[in-house]
């Protein structure tokens, strides 16, 4: 694609051109009960804000010194994000510990990017600083100590680093992804294009924000495109999904969107007396990305929903990764997703045919669309570009692309400075991801690094784990890790499989495991090595909710997991 321009050279720039000529719009409202806004930003608070916050830190450190972000939901968090990129420190968004798992992952990240401080907010102070943490935690929600009139732009330029996104460590250990201004503009200005916007566009959006997603989907692109946004608490949604649906029926938004879990959660736990009060006409795009997108997902939410207005041109399929900022490619907002059912056979060869008339054991196949940057699908063998119809590992350049991760070189040179061998073009993004492209559309096929492979052939692990918990209504869905392990000088399959806890005490484990025996071995031609049950939570999820399967067979060979009964 030829490249994509823009006016502005930093975000700073941008946010101080909204103030100035939209001061008074609307940019941000965050919803409490009800739905009802509880807290809002106009550009001109915003940038206000940003430039008191930009103050206080220059007072007391250097451009490019790194800054943790420790906030709960709320929009303080949007205010001390920009204050950072005002004063050109290098924000690190993370969410605050909570817990043994969230700790580990906060003072990984805090050791990797060589923190000198943590922003949050004042009633997270005394819990923060009575932890044994070398740092300096600074309160931002406390007007006595901010001075805007202090504040003195940076020497910026698009090459300035704005912030560190940590990639979600389902494959392995948190890694920064260095994204610069120019990453975030030309990957504002190709998801403007995509997406649509226009005056009328509203979004409505509960992703974390420490997520690049919910950061740059629900924060970054909004500002980019002059969208008022409607943001809600994480937790609001997962005890509540009806809440997000009411909250694009009462604000009427036209964009919102998630992971493929969310419309599932949404289809299971929304009753039919609720679904009558909702009136979803006006959503325009719903886009899906960040996990495996399934089909029966996309035709069971349409089904449940349509009698609320919703239409099945409105999923947007997407495909995007923090090392290329986030947008890789897209749909068509006006199309329905492209589904195909692929011969299962083939595919175990790295091949994708369409079949028309497919039996049990041919997957779906969604389409994510078409990619906005440059991309090859690469032979892992030959490094060569694949034929068309054949599976490979997915390569990307382009200004969407990040430089690297911090502070780590070598990973950096395995992961962005691949090239291929014949003809020696590159440098390209190894994504890590399989796919291939069938009638100029890109489709994801899974995870290189995840790949089941037994008896020479491949199986991709969520193809076996959506098989797995729909053998027995007591297994909670997507709470599941499929992998494989060496056992008696072969490669064997493991399941470990979550049970919801209304089954507990009258669960019949052996039925359990025998119907999730049976399911594998007639769909996928498989037997299970082992049947792992354990309670909910037992399942590693990294922070965007994606199944780390890795960590789950890494726990599963040390005996950290406590099987039931």
């Amino acid at each position: 694609m030829a490249a994509t321009t823009h006016q502005f050279s930093t975000f700073v720039d941008l946010l101080r051109e909204r103030s100035a000529q939209h001061g008074d719009r609307l940019a941000f409202g965050f919803l409490g009960e009800e739905e009802a806004i509880v807290d809002r930003l106009t550009y001109a608070q915003l940038d206000e804000r940003a430039r008191a916050i930009a103050a206080m830190l220059q007072s007391r450190y250097s451009p490019g010194d790194r800054a943790l972000l420790l906030y709960p939901a709320g929009l303080e968090f949007i205010s001390a994000f920009f204050g950072c990129l005002y004063a050109g420190i290098v924000a690190v968004p993370v969410y605050p510990p909570r817990g043994e798992r969230t700790l580990e992952r906060w003072t990984t990240i805090s050791i990797s990017c060589q923190a000198t401080l943590a922003l949050t907010v004042s009633s997270l102070l005394p819990h923060l600083k009575s932890q044994d943490y070398q740092l300096e935690f600074l309160a931002t929600d406390v007007p006595d100590t901010l001075n805007l009139d202090n504040w003195k732009r940076p020497d910026l330029s698009n090459e300035t680093i704005a912030f560190l996104q940590y990639t979600s460590g389902s494959t392995g250990a948190p890694k920064g992804t260095v994204i610069t201004h120019e990453n975030l503009l030309h990957n504002a200005t190709l998801l403007h294009q995509c997406l649509q916007h226009t005056p009328d566009s509203i979004s409505v959006s509960w992703l974390p924000l420490y997520h690049d997603m919910g950061l740059i989907g629900g924060v970054l692109q909004p500002i980019y495109g002059l969208v008022p946004t409607y943001l809600m608490n994480p937790l609001a949604f997962i005890q509540k999904p009806y809440r997000w649906l009411q909250a694009i029926s009462k604000y009427r938004a036209t964009i919102s969107g998630a992971p493929n879990f969310a419309y599932e959660l949404c289809t299971r736990k929304i009753k039919r007396d609720r679904r009558a009060k909702l009136d979803l006409s006006c959503w325009e795009v719903a886009f899906i990305g960040a996990e495996p997108i399934r089909a029966e997902t996309l035709i069971e939410f349409k089904r449940t929903f349509a009698p609320c207005g919703f239409r099945s041109q409105t999923f947007y399929p997407c495909y995007g990764m923090a090392e290329a900022t986030l947008m890789v490619a897209g749909g068509e907002t006006t199309l329905e997703p492209t589904i195909y059912r692929a011969n299962g056979k083939l595919l175990e060869e790295n091949w994708v045919k369409i079949v028309e008339k497919p039996s049990q054991s041919d997957p779906y196949l969604v389409s994510v669309g078409r990619w906005r940057l440059d991309l090859k699908i690469v032979d892992l063998d030959a490094l060569t570009e694949c034929s068309s119809n054949q599976i490979g590992e997915i390569w990307l350049s382009g200004k969407n692309v990040a430089s690297g991760y911090w502070n780590l070189p070598q990973e950096t040179e395995a992961t962005f400075h691949a090239y291929l061998s014949d003809t020696g073009e590159g440098p390209f993004l190894r994504t890590g991801d399989l796919g291939c492209i069938v009638d100029g559309e890109l489709f994801i096929t899974g995870r290189l690094k995840e790949m089941v492979i037994i008896r020479g052939r491949n199986h991709y692990p969520q193809d076996i784990e959506q098989t797995v918990e729909k053998s027995h209504p007591a297994l909670r869905p997507s709470a599941n890790a499929a992998f494989a392990i060496e056992a008696k000088g072969v490669e064997q399959l493991v399941v470990v499989q979550e049970v919801e806890r209304r089954y507990l005490r009258s669960l019949d484990e052996k039925e359990v495991v025998r119907k999730i025996r049976r399911a594998v071995a007639d769909r996928h031609g498989l037997q299970v090595y082992d049947v792992f049950l354990a309670s909910i939570g037992s399942v590693p999820k990294t922070s965007s909710g994606k199944t780390r399967r890795r960590k789950c067979r890494e726990a599963f060979l040390s005996g950290d997991l406590q099987r039931i009964g």
